[in-house]
Parts: C-alpha cells; sequence; structure tokens
C-alpha cells in the first residue's frame, strides 16, 4: 500500500485536535492504606502501570493539561464518582487488581499523597493523550511521555518504595506486573494528524514506534522489572469517534486505514517478544490482544451481551455542534443501559467492555487473545 493511501480526512485531522479540548479538574482520589497486601497467597504485590487513556487513573488531572475526565457523567459507575478515569466505572487496571485481590486502587504518580506506605501496592504513571514518541499528545499541554513516566518511577518511586520494603528494586520489583496500554495516540495524534510533514511510509513510522517501545521495556528490566503485561493497539478505526468523522461513513465499516496500522503495530509486538526473550532473560512477557478481543465483541455482540457496538453511550457533541466527536458532554446524558455499550464516549470502552478485556486477558487459552499464555498463568510465574 502507497503512503499517501493512508492520508487521513480532513474531517478526522480535525477531530484528533479537537479531542483534547477537554475542560475542569476534579479533587484528589482517595485510596485506602496500601500497606495491607491483599491475599497472602497471591504472587504478585501490585502493579506499575504506563501508557495512555485507556490505563490512566487519573494522572492527567495533576498535570497542566486539556485532557481530562474528571467530570460526570466519566465515573458515573464508580465508587468515587469522576476521578479522571476516561470510562463510567472500572478501567483494565482496575478490574485486573481486582482479579488480583488488591486491597485498594493503584495510586496515581501525580497525587501528591502518592509517597511512602502509598507506594508499596504500585503506582499509575499513565497519561490521556500521551505516547511512546516524546511529541505525541504535545497539543493538549503538559503530557507525560512513555519515557518521562518510566523516569519518574526511576526517580522518584524507586527510591521510595525501597526504603518502605527495606529491599533493593532488583529483589522487589519481581513481585510486581509491570502494565504498559501505548501506541495508539502515536498514530491518532501523531502520525496521521501530521502526515503531510511526516516523511515515513506507516509500516516505517511503525517500526520506529515498536523500537521505541523495546528501548523502555529494556529500561524497565535493568530496574528490576520481570513480569510484564502488554495490551496491544484497540481497532482504532471501529472507534464511534472516527467513524463518524469519516467523510462517507458507512454502516458496517470501521476506518481501515487506521485499522491496519493498529494491525500492524500488534504484528510487531508479537515479533518484539523474541527479543525481549534474548535481550532480557528471566523475564515473561505477556500480550493481550485487545484488537482481536474488541474485533470479536463488534462482530458478534450478543455472546457478551452487547447490543450498540458502534454509538457512545454518553452524550458526545460532533464537530457541528461545538464538539469533538470524542469527549462526554460535560453534566450530558447517557445511555439507559451502560452495560449494553461497547464504548462509553467517542473513543474509550465502557466498564462493561472492559470488564470482557480483562476477563479474556487474565484466563483466556486462545492465543489470539493472550500470547504466549493469560496474565493468571504469567502471575503465577
Amino acid at each position: 500500500m502507497a503512503a499517501m493511501d493512508l492520508l487521513p480526512s480532513m474531517p478526522f485531522i480535525s477531530f484528533c485536535f479537537n479531542f483534547f479540548l477537554l475542560s475542569c479538574f476534579y479533587p484528589n482520589q482517595i485510596f485506602g492504606n496500601a500497606e495491607k497486601i491483599g491475599n497472602e497467597n497471591n504472587k504478585i504485590r501490585g502493579m506499575f502501570v504506563f501508557g495512555s487513556s485507556l490505563v490512566d487513573n487519573g494522572n492527567n488531572n495533576f498535570l497542566q493539561n486539556k485532557a481530562k475526565a474528571n467530570y460526570l457523567p466519566y465515573g458515573i459507575d464508580f465508587p468515587l464518582g469522576p476521578s479522571g478515569r476516561f470510562t463510567n466505572g472500572k478501567n483494565i487496571i482496575d478490574l485486573l487488581g481486582d482479579h488480583l485481590n488488591l486491597p485498594t486502587f493503584i495510586p496515581v504518580f501525580g497525587d501528591p499523597s502518592t509517597k511512602g506506605n502509598q507506594t508499596v501496592l504500585g503506582v499509575n504513571f499513565a497519561s490521556g493523550g500521551s505516547g511512546i514518541l516524546e511529541d505525541t499528545g504535545s497539543m493538549a499541554g503538559e503530557v507525560m511521555s512513555l519515557s518521562k513516566q518510566i523516569k519518574k518511577f526511576e526517580e522518584v518511586t524507586l527510591p521510595e518504595l525501597e526504603n518502605q520494603l527495606k529491599s533493593s528494586s532488583n529483589e522487589s520489583l519481581s513481585k510486581y506486573l509491570f502494565v504498559i496500554g501505548a501506541g495508539g495516540n502515536d498514530y491518532t495524534l501523531n502520525y496521521f494528524l501530521n502526515f503531510p510533514k511526516v516523511n515515513l511510509t506507516v509500516r516505517a513510522f511503525t517500526a520506529n514506534l515498536t523500537s521505541g517501545l523495546f528501548t523502555q521495556l529494556k529500561k524497565l528490566y535493568s530496574l528490576g522489572a520481570r513480569k510484564f503485561v502488554l495490551m496491544s493497539l484497540y481497532p482504532l478505526g471501529c472507534s464511534p469517534g472516527t467513524i463518524s468523522a469519516s467523510p462517507r461513513p458507512q454502516s458496517m465499516g470501521c476506518n481501515k486505514f487506521l485499522n491496519l496500522a493498529a494491525y500492524m503495530f500488534n504484528t510487531n509486538l508479537r515479533l518484539l517478544i523474541n527479543d525481549c526473550k534474548t535481550e532480557m532473560p528471566g523475564s515473561d512477557l505477556v500480550i493481550v490482544n485487545a484488537y482481536n478481543i474488541v474485533r470479536d465483541i463488534i462482530r458478534n455482540p450478543a455472546l457478551e451481551g452487547f447490543t450498540d457496538t458502534r454509538q457512545p453511550c454518553c452524550q458526545v457533541l460532533s464537530l457541528k455542534e461545538g464538539g469533538n466527536g470524542i469527549s462526554c458532554k460535560t453534566g450530558g446524558s447517557t445511555c439507559e443501559d451502560r452495560s449494553k455499550h461497547v464504548y462509553f464516549d467517542g473513543m474509550h470502552p465502557s466498564e462493561a467492555a472492559n470488564v470482557a478485556l480483562v476477563t479474556e486477558g487474565f484466563s483466556s487459552q486462545l492465543v489470539s487473545y493472550v500470547y504466549p499464555f493469560n496474565i493468571g498463568e504469567l502471575v503465577q510465574i
């Protein structure tokens, strides 16, 4: 496929740019005492999380940027209300914590109270709008790229954790999961947004992207990380915001160019496993293929109890209405049954979809969903 075939439409560029025109701020999240470490038989102490909005538990609330989800109807089904999670209830990190029997939600790095014993369960560094590349999401203001997140982990959190556990990171970090969910914004808010200026084919861009991710994984490994969960990219072209932005939206189709980019990234991600095993001896990595899981839900929604795979559950204003086609309207309405919608807003999954993702990721035996094995098996290693 020629590079020019991947040139996005002007409406798509417009909604990417306007994705970050969010507003408001919500008070700090309240976390329980992290000194209690879940089930005594659990081999995993907690999680350290890196990535973008799909795994962000509220870091952007503490950053000077416009990519926020700290207002209703976001968090309408979450115990703490609007918290900065880009969904109606729990995101995949919260649900994975439930599977691990962790006693509280993983605290976010940006919260000033995330220090001392609050680091023992792990810390979430993810930042909505960020990417693997340094300049991804820059139009939003202050976002933390993947490398910046890992730098904060090394320079700020690790000393706190070592002091709490009275052991070096090389001894303690093998008991934590390192969850990474990044890369989608590098396409939607970087490559395709700046396509006329990018002198790279999507294949070459993808190779650079996965190479950058590999560098960051090796950095975490050098600090003591041994168990990794890598979230593949979702089918980027099937989100409601992408479909509605198409100049000729089809009744059943997704944006094939965005999906092709995501497919290329996910293919490279799987190949990356072999390199990691060679250059990171003693490490174990699991890929949760969110692309295939969400794709199969879209193809057969009734099997998972869904009825709507194309419309956002919350009220999303179009560009003509003064919105961005992605974000929930502040104080806007939601669908009657939020458990029936795959997407909560124009881009992010509902809690119900997140439940399906984590359930498959934790226990599926299908290599098309988890590779080379599932998270449940990873935590027992």
